[in-house]
């Protein structure tokens, strides 16, 4: 028998300090724990299929980002170190414990630096696909989707050309708001673009274990840089996933929740608490 998926709801909540975060939950908060979805410049739609297939094993929240989709960013907000901290916040806000962290792209360099910064020990691990955050080794460089333009972006991004954004297909509006989110991830992706110099120099305090999903196909973050990244934790897993881009959850999402169970089983609950 399939299951369905809960459908999402969606709330905005207030943190300290005054930032207001909208959030999407899958599911209910009844055990006190869940996983917390960082989506990256894509926007937080690249995250809902995957958001709603985990929603079936746990509570799933999917924030926006401040300023992507329409919502508000204050100016003080504007670093993705603001964001891990306002995340971790939400955390404490919603009382959860045993969070798995999950980021794409840029949403896994906020997961990375709320694994750094989370003191509460609310997060028992993080899961960074396709990830950015340490600066590339030459010759590997990070892709900047405003220096491509949308369809280059999608060559790299995806494997599957049927998967690939068709700009032309797009209605005015849905082209205002591409851009709007890319002038966002500008400001939070700092320069250099989406990647910190002195991050892999302080990964090694992530106590918490780490899956570091890749797609083969990645002309965003390519494959030996997330290798790279995996070797910068002291407890990560590195999973390479064929026949997929910059979104591996996307293009391969069985591949991609075998691998979490897999990760969840051996390194997350090996004794199956």
């Amino acid at each position: 028998m399939t299951v369905s998926a809960p459908t999402a709801t969606t709330r905005t909540i207030d943190l300290p300090g005054g930032l207001a975060v909208t959030i999407q939950e899958f599911g209910e908060n009844t055990e006190g724990t869940g996983v917390l979805m960082l989506h990256g410049g894509a926007g937080p739609r690249s995250m809902a299929g995957f958001a709603a297939g985990m929603s079936q094993h746990a509570y799933v929240v999917v924030p926006t980002h401040p300023g992507f989709d329409g919502t508000p960013r204050p100016e003080s907000t504007d670093t993705v170190a603001d964001l891990a901290t306002a995340y971790l916040d939400l955390l404490d806000t919603l009382d959860l414990r045993g969070v798995m962290v999950a980021g794409s792209s840029v949403g896994g360099w906020i997961a990375a630096e709320m694994g750094l910064r989370d003191t509460a020990g609310r997060i028992s691990c993080l899961t960074l696909l396709g990830s950015t955050g340490i600066t590339p080794e030459p010759p590997l460089r990070l892709a900047d989707p405003a220096d491509l333009g949308p369809a280059r972006t999608g060559e790299l991004a995806f494997h599957n050309p049927q998967l690939r954004l068709n700009p032309a297909a797009l209605s005015p509006e849905q082209l205002a708001v591409m851009a709007a989110n890319q002038r966002t991830l500008a400001v939070y992706a700092g320069d250099p673009f989406c990647c910190d110099p002195k991050l892999r120099g302080r990964l090694h305090r992530v106590t918490v274990p780490v899956l570091v999903i890749a797609g083969e196909q990645d002309g965003i973050a390519p494959l030996e840089y997330e290798r790279a990244l995996a070797d910068s934790f002291p407890r990560a897993t590195f999973r390479p996933v064929a026949e997929a881009g910059h979104f591996p959850h996307i293009e391969q999402p069985a591949v991609v929740f075998g691998a979490i169970g897999d990760f969840v089983d051996t390194e997350v609950k090996p004794d199956g608490e």
